[in-house]
Formats: structure tokens, sequence, C-alpha cells
């Protein structure tokens, strides 16, 4: 079973998702929670696997409680997937660069949002592909790309290993990156891997970030369906 936490300062909306969800067979809501600092004790103690983070919220917001999620120790394995109100929310950036494992809107169809869950619940990053072009504008905005290489140490990896997170940060999966390179599904699993570990990565998510920041993939470039696992 997966288990679910909810965080968003609106019971109404708690309760929907909560209906939704719990007519599943493999996910379980296992609290709620009206704002950050309670969604973060929530996420230790309920046992959370996802946490369905809003990031308005009152006191503690959703951004801080994902930097804090992420940044814990003990709460390693906790995935978090933002809700917005819309794709080219202000905060979809630093909401990845905290640690967040992908983005869904509010008004997503029922069958997209129990599905988004599963993807992350598997280690997947889910970044729709509105919300990765704001992820790419707001990289573009800022200046980044090819001015962080040294604070990520991508001097580490193997030309391979560069190529491999290139892809990554393109939206390809394992399967679509062994095709692109002709290497064999587990070699392509292996090698991000590795770069995740030499990278100390949380997940898929902050390999995509890192790929526009360090400027192996341009900007402008359509990085496909959004889902990256």
């Amino acid at each position: 079973m997966i288990r679910v936490l909810l965080a968003d300062d609106q019971a109404l909306i708690r309760a929907g998702f909560r209906a939704l969800l719990e007519h599943t067979d493999d996910i379980v809501v296992v609290g709620e929670a009206a704002d950050g600092e309670q969604a973060v004790s929530l996420a230790a103690s309920a046992r959370a696997d996802v946490v369905l983070m809003d990031i308005r919220m009152p006191g503690v917001d959703g951004l801080e409680a994902t930097r804090r999620i992420a940044d814990s120790e003990d709460l390693a394995g906790v995935r978090v997937l933002i809700l917005t109100t819309f794709e080219s929310d202000e905060y979809v950036y630093e909401a990845l660069r905290a640690g967040a494992a992908g983005f869904v809107v509010k008004d997503t169809e029922p069958a997209d949002l129990v599905q988004a869950v599963r993807i992350v619940a598997a280690g997947d990053a889910l970044l729709s592909p509105g919300v990765t072009r704001r992820l790419i504008a707001d990289i573009a905005a800022r200046g980044r790309p090819g001015t962080v290489a040294s604070e990520y140490r991508i001097d580490r990896l193997t030309d391979r290993e560069r190529q491999v997170l290139a892809l990554v940060g393109r939206g390809q999966s394992n399967d679509e990156i062994a095709g692109t390179l002709f290497l064999s599904p587990f070699t392509a699993k292996t090698h991000v891997s590795r770069i995740m570990t030499k990278l100390a990565a949380r997940d898929r998510a902050q390999l995509v970030v890192i790929a526009y920041e360090t400027g192996l993939v341009t900007v402008g470039h359509d990085p496909g369906n959004g889902v990256v696992g």
C-alpha cells in the first residue's frame, strides 16, 4: 500500500482528495495537515510514502515544508508531490530545487492524480510539459545554465554519464536512454544510479534541474511527455 499524507489548508480540498485516493486498492490516506509544519511532523509519525503538498499554506508553507522533508535523514524515503493551482506557479522552480518529486494541478483528472501518486511513490519524477517549460524559463531568467558546474561537481562524471544526464534532463526514461545510446536498459539504469550517487542527487527530478543549470540541456528544448522515470 502507498501511504499518502494530504497537506492543504482547505479542508474541503483534503476531503475531496481523500475520497478519491481511498477508492483505489493500493493507496491509503494516513493523515491530513493544514499547514507545512504539521505536514513535516505527520510525514514522520504517519510513515508517509508520498506527501500531496499544497504550496500556499499559512505559517510554514509547502515550499519550506518540502525543503525540511528533503533535508531530513529520517524522512529520506518520503516523496513530495506538489499541488498547484496553475502550472505557471511562481514557486515551481524553487520547489523542485527544494526536493519536490513532481507537480500536479488541482483540477487534474482523478485517474491522472492517482497515477501521479503511483509514479512518485515508485521513485520516478513527474514533470508535466507545462511545468517543465516553466522550470526552463525560470532557469533562463536567472542566468543559471553553465554557471554552476562546479557547484554540482559534474566533472566527476564520465563522458557517457554526461550524455545520460543530458537525456534525463530531456525527460527520457531508462528504456528511452537505452535506445538512444544503444545500451541495455539495465546499463542505462546503472548509469543513472551512479550519476545520482556522484552528484548527491535526491532523485531524477533534481537531475533534471542539474542538467539545465549546468548547460548540458539548453533552454528551448521540449523535454517530451514530462514523466521522468
